[in-house]
């Protein structure tokens, strides 16, 4: 199968095409995989686009900047398989799929992290290892600017991976780990509901004031867990919101994604302020 837009320079090619619609695509993309292409609705991927590999699958709510590679070595071996969960945000990164690649949903990956998947530069006659092996990232990881995430690797749910690290073991979860090579550094904890308050409160002031800045006057109360914005309902305990949608709960939801609390609708990110 083929998609293609001229225009755009964008051409797809795979045994099977999935782009579930609504998918905004960016510029200068190209995929050519053997097996399975998919991308869920509400996604977008952006310019400088180069997908190689047997199938690669993304979930619902991506949303790629630019720049991404995925492939590099093996890149047409049977394990070379990417899929990407639900609300993932990603940017120019480099994924080696010469084994499995498996990141889980609300995961990030910040600007030029590399995922590899193999390592054999020197002679196994001399001595040295010969590894391929697949990596996982569970749910709610976020790793940092510049890291790297070797060959064998699992990263445990809600982990943070400090900038510039380079990850070569298993990392339990509910950590951060920075370093080269990346070691433990502290434990998250929960916090504490009135703790949760305050940092809600101060969300809501500084949203207001750069708000009023930019001729924006949403009405918003909070009795926690809920936010309510005009005539919509945002649960910050669950990320669930409810009510009617406007184009300044629209510009909340936008600019509260800078503290973690990600909403996701069936509306654009067209944030004015944030």
């Amino acid at each position: 199968m083929k998609y293609e837009n001229k225009k755009k320079n964008i051409f797809i090619s795979a045994k099977d095409i999935n782009i579930d619609e609504p998918v905004d695509f960016g510029r200068d993309i190209s995929v050519n995989v053997r097996g399975e292409f998919t991308i869920g609705k509400y996604s977008r991927l952006g310019d400088d686009i180069q997908i190689f590999g047997n199938n690669v699958i993304f979930g619902e709510h991506l949303y790629h900047s630019s720049g991404l590679r995925v492939g590099g070595g093996g890149r047409y071996h049977p394990n070379a398989n990417l899929k990407i969960g639900d609300r993932c945000t990603i940017h120019n990164n480099f994924i080696n799929v010469c084994e499995p690649v498996v990141i889980g949903n609300d995961v990030g990956l910040s600007h030029h992290v590399s995922i590899i998947t193999h390592g054999y530069w020197l002679s196994v006659l001399e001595g040295h290892p010969r590894t391929f092996a697949s990596v996982k990232l569970f749910d709610g990881v976020i790793v940092g600017y510049r890291s790297v995430i070797l060959m064998g690797v699992n990263i445990g749910k809600n982990v943070v991976v400090g900038a510039q690290s380079v990850v070569t073991k298993n990392l339990k979860e509910n950590c951060i780990f920075g370093g080269n090579p990346a070691k433990f550094i502290k434990e998250i904890k929960p916090i504490d509901k009135e703790t949760k308050i305050l940092k809600v409160k101060n969300i809501i002031s500084d949203y207001m004031k750069i708000a009023k800045y930019h001729g924006i006057n949403p009405s918003i109360r909070l009795e926690y867990p809920i936010i309510t914005v005009n005539n919509c309902k945002f649960d910050v305990e669950e990320l669930t919101y409810s009510g009617v949608e406007d184009v300044e709960t629209d510009d909340f939801r936008d600019y509260v994604r800078k503290c973690g609390l990600r909403y996701y609708s069936n509306r654009p990110f067209k944030s004015v302020v944030a």
